[in-house]
């Protein structure tokens, strides 16, 4: 009998026990709960301002408890103690390392094919690939070794007869620059939808590709172009060159590329695109629009660095338009912000925001060795992995702030 008395009262000593460690996990999770609703910016949150009144004894409930009060500020200094432990939050942006392994299959090919052609007969001997330099010694690479440049009147053949008169007497540097804050825009499908043609206006000058129109989209991409950079293609084949009103505005560039390091007048003799003629006739329909013509060498020079800092073989093919933009850009600017060069969370395999042309190889790069490009401007981003996510804007200085 005395065995049975004692075994219910252990019983009961278990199970009262049993019920208090309930009780107390209980209280925990509702008080944890409590805290998570708390939002992060608790000084101007309602419950702060509530709490505050309290404190300060105004209102009807002013009359709290003291244990009240304390186990309220406990919970305000535990949620300010995890506002100021929250993680900065982490953006899926394009990675500075990325190699050719993150290539589509058919990107793999078409890249194995161009190094096999070797249509520009490069033979690279510098250093590298794979030579590591910090963004500051890179930027005073490129612009020690880089001549961003226009063919002269001076150089031949454009200083005989035949080419008088044609390119422009100024120098490109009297016409455009110095300009503090800059925008490259690209031509990326991912700028529809974007919102961003106030913030791409409010730059000192706006570079554009080709035949990127604003009419219809300028809320996504702006209306103001200070420079139009433009392929010999373009010039060459399509015949809307000459008509098209798009191309009246801002100063003109066209860039068509040599044989590896030729010089202009080996160049003229090959060029990939004969645009000379469509260039002569635009000039006399424009004699007052500025309109140069890139040096050749440039781009090649500009390719050379790609390769040296590449970790492997890069397309023997020149740097894309929008490279060769970014650096124009960085000779004439303090600061240049480019836009979806490296893609924002808008990413899309559209080509240009004007057109329903799909294709990755515009974003990871086919002919031109646009990956390493991106890889390039990464590394010399100053701006937020947040400024690339959101609004695909990557932030360079220009070569006139950086000191070598």
């Amino acid at each position: 009998m005395i065995h049975i008395i004692l075994r219910k009262k252990l019983s009961c000593f278990v199970l009262a026990f049993f019920l208090f460690a309930i009780v107390c996990v209980w209280k925990e999770m509702k008080k944890g709960s409590y805290y998570d609703s708390l939002k992060w910016e608790t000084e101007g949150s309602p419950l702060v301002m509530g709490l505050g009144k309290m404190a300060m004894g105004s209102g009807p409930q002013s009359k709290v408890s003291t244990q009240h009060l304390r186990r309220s500020n406990q919970a305000l200094n535990c949620t300010k103690a995890s506002a100021k432990a929250k993680p900065q939050p982490s953006f899926q942006v394009w990675n500075k390392d990325s190699s050719s392994k993150n290539l589509p299959s058919r990107l793999q090919n078409i890249r194995k094919n161009y190094l096999n052609m070797n249509k520009y007969k490069v033979s690279y001997k510098g250093p590298g690939p794979g030579v590591k330099l910090s963004a500051e010694a890179l930027r005073c690479h490129l612009r020690n070794h880089v001549n961003v440049s226009m063919v002269e009147s001076i150089d031949f053949p454009f200083n005989t007869s035949e080419w008088e008169g044609y390119l422009p007497k100024e120098n490109i540097r009297t016409k455009a620059g110095p300009w503090g804050k800059c925008a490259v825009v690209s031509s990326a499908g991912s700028l529809k939808s974007s919102q961003l043609g106030r913030e791409i206006d409010d730059h000192d000058a706006v570079l554009r590709f080709n035949a990127a129109p604003t009419a219809n989209f300028q809320q996504d991409v702006g209306t103001k172009t200070t420079i139009r950079l433009i392929n010999s293609q373009l010039v060459t084949i399509e015949g809307r060159f000459l008509k098209d009103s798009l191309y009246n505005e801002g100063i003109l560039i066209v860039w068509d590329p040599s044989v590896y390091h030729s010089d202009i007048p080996e160049w003229y003799q090959h060029p990939d695109y004969s645009f000379f003629n469509n260039y002569k006739s635009y000039r006399k329909m424009h004699p007052n629009q500025p309109f140069y013509i890139l040096r050749p060498q440039m781009p090649w020079e500009l390719w050379d660095i790609l390769q040296e800092i590449s970790p492997e073989e890069i397309q023997p093919n020149p740097p894309s338009s929008g490279m060769l933009g970014i650096m124009i850009m960085m000779t004439l600017c303090d600061q240049v912000d480019i836009y979806e060069f490296l893609p924002s969370k808008r990413k899309t395999d559209i080509c240009y925001y004007y057109q329903k042309f799909f294709d990755i190889a515009c974003t990871m790069g086919a002919y031109h060795p646009l990956l390493f490009e991106k890889n390039m401007v990464k590394h010399l981003n100053q701006g937020a992995d947040e400024d690339i996510y959101l609004h695909g804007k990557a932030t360079l200085p220009g070569f006139r702030s950086t000191h070598c």
